[in-house]
């Protein structure tokens, strides 16, 4: 039996300093992404959103290849999210269950699909924490709402949560391949099957689904929340150009009066 673990250790990873200075056999590069062989039957995955996945490591050598691949990452995790799969190698066999994922033999490209959609999933689980922790504090400010008939947010505060939740939801964009399959798929009906049924043992659709419905509920609140912040300063505006209009109203009437006297 074969193990394979995900961990999130930074919120990005620079993929083009680590493949300059990484030694081990590159089997597969682009612009987010380096897969490694790093000894026989033993594969890393480095992804730029922050995520690193091991095949058939031990502890030890992970923690090792962790402090390699430390000095390329941007805001470095002491707490690490994980998620983890076991492989089980039997002859002419593809299946994907609950508890392991068994395959035919300890073939590259499926590997690969394992440890890819391993890295999904703790990506989805690190997305799920963030967008029910802005969900939460969106929670808040509408019961005071409720409760008050007026929010408890400034302008500037209201102005930086709604780039958090746009940056949160152009990062899930960038990052997450829930709904599209990798190019070695393509042309590989076993391989595209493989990566259909580890994406349903993951449930990876249906948990980034609820992740976008979230932000559409958190987006919809935040542009509630605009809309009365602008009608509050064109309300305020609205008072400061009539109390100007009726400061030179009796500014001419005072002026008039003395010159009739």
């Amino acid at each position: 039996m074969y193990k394979t673990v995900a961990y999130q250790v930074a919120s990005t990873i620079n993929i083009k300093e680590s493949k300059g200075h990484l030694p081990w056999t590159l089997l597969f590069q682009d612009s987010d992404e380096l897969y490694y062989k790093v000894s026989e039957d033993a594969f890393v995955y480095l992804f730029q959103y922050g995520m690193v996945s091991f095949f058939n490591l031990e502890k030890k050598t992970i923690a090792e290849i962790l402090q390699k691949i430390k000095p390329f990452c941007n805001d470095y995790f002491s707490e690490k999210l994980s998620d983890s799969a076991e492989v089980i190698v039997k002859s002419n066999v593809i299946k994907v269950g609950f508890d392991n994922i068994v395959l035919p033999k300890l073939d590259e490209e499926m590997i690969r699909l394992v440890m890819l959609n391993t890295s999904q999933s703790v990506a989805l689980n690190r997305y799920s924490e963030i967008t029910e922790e802005l969900l939460n504090e969106t929670k808040k400010h509408t019961a005071y709402l409720e409760e008050n008939g007026k929010l408890d947010i400034s302008g500037n505060k209201l102005k930086r949560f709604i780039g958090k939740a746009l940056n949160i939801k152009n990062r899930i964009s960038e990052n997450l391949y829930i709904f599209d399959s990798p190019e070695i798929t393509w042309e590989n009906e076993q391989l595209n099957r493989l990566n259909l049924d580890l994406k349903r043992s993951f449930d990876l659709k249906d948990r980034y689904r609820l992740i976008h419905d979230r932000i559409e509920i958190i987006k919809e609140n935040l542009e509630l929340f605009k809309d009365i912040m602008d009608h509050k300063e064109s309300s305020r505006l609205e008072w400061i150009i009539i109390i100007l209009i009726v400061i030179e109203v009796i500014d001419m009437f005072i002026a008039k009066l003395f010159n009739l006297i």
